[in-house]
């Protein structure tokens, strides 16, 4: 490393290719692909030869990875400066419905780190809509919105934990007060190793929960022969498993097949979330692109065995 680039390093604040890699959703290979091919990342090296990145390059790429989300060519977008791929954005969030649920007034309460307003809302929410309701209507409009602004580098680490702590303990207490026990499908609802989030778990539980369900929650990064083994213990009609936006489609769609090849075949798999957005089919698993389809499912298939029983 030269003279210029070591004051430099010590000058701003650099992040390793692994956390860029969990913090932007991009893999490793893309992002070395993407130096390579269009010249942008630039990363320096460390002490030890690896790359690290400049945090306005990070902010850069999480941008980079909401308009490729969005249907943008890396080749078209990568090389942009960063004011015009802001302005791609700015682009796309106007042409986005306009906003009357207050999700805009949410924001600005995150913003402002009032954790009891924040809370104020999110219950008022949930008995204005009902738990189906507000998780398919209100929930998932503001994680996209909280996505957005922490790709755009709007929010702050602290900031997107305080609102996943109180989507948390929103949805919890909801569940704990709807669950009916008792009733079909038995699901058991987890996540493979690597994938830490839990909010798409807890709205894919509160869904569930809501149409009478029998859940068995066992948390996030269960080993793939563990689900198997719960799932038989549990005698579970189905297995649900949520993959976040930084789970890679590649390492997400192995999971599956590898789960898929050791459940016993009456045990469903049904799998959501923006990890397998880019998998478009998976043998002998149901994927679900947003929470209103899985509600839609969940009542066809309600509807189904419970024919099956009077048959």
């Amino acid at each position: 490393m030269s003279k210029s680039n070591r004051g430099k390093v010590s000058a701003e604040t650099y992040t390793g290719i692994s956390a860029v890699e969990r913090d932007t959703g991009l893999s490793k290979d893309t992002l070395r692909i993407w130096e390579r091919r269009y010249g942008f990342p630039t990363p320096q090296r460390d002490a030890n030869g690896e790359r690290i990145y400049a945090h306005s390059q990070v902010v850069r790429l999480r941008l980079i990875k909401r308009l490729v989300d969005a249907g943008h060519r890396p080749g078209n977008i990568v090389p942009a400066e960063m004011h015009k791929l802001e302005q791609l954005a700015r682009n796309r969030a106007a042409g986005q419905p306009a906003d009357t649920g207050g999700h805009a007034d949410f924001m600005m309460t995150l913003k402002s780190h009032d954790a009891e307003r924040m809370q104020q809302f999110l219950t008022q929410g949930l008995m204005r809509q009902g738990l189906e309701k507000f998780v398919i209507e209100t929930v998932a409009a503001l994680n996209v919105r909280v996505g957005e602004a922490w790709s755009s580098g709007d929010l702050a680490v602290h900031e997107e934990h305080l609102y996943a702590q109180q989507i948390e303990n929103t949805l919890r207490h909801a569940i704990f007060l709807a669950s009916r026990r008792g009733s079909r499908p038995r699901v058991l609802l987890t996540s493979v190793p690597g994938e830490q989030h839990r909010i798409g778990l807890l709205m894919a539980e509160a869904v569930f929960t809501a149409a009478g369900a029998f859940c068995i929650p066992l948390g996030v990064q269960t080993p793939v022969s563990d689900i198997a083994l719960g799932a038989v213990a549990h005698h579970v009609d189905i297995v649900a498993l949520s993959f976040s936006a930084v789970f890679q489609p590649g390492p997400a769609g192995q999971s599956l097949r590898d789960l898929r090849m050791i459940l016993p075949p009456a045990v469903a798999i049904w799998a959501g979330g923006q990890g397998l957005q880019r998998v478009r089919e998976v043998p002998g698993v149901e994927l679900f692109r947003d929470f209103a389809q899985l509600q839609e499912t969940l009542t066809e298939w309600q509807a189904s065995h419970a024919r099956t029983a009077t048959a």
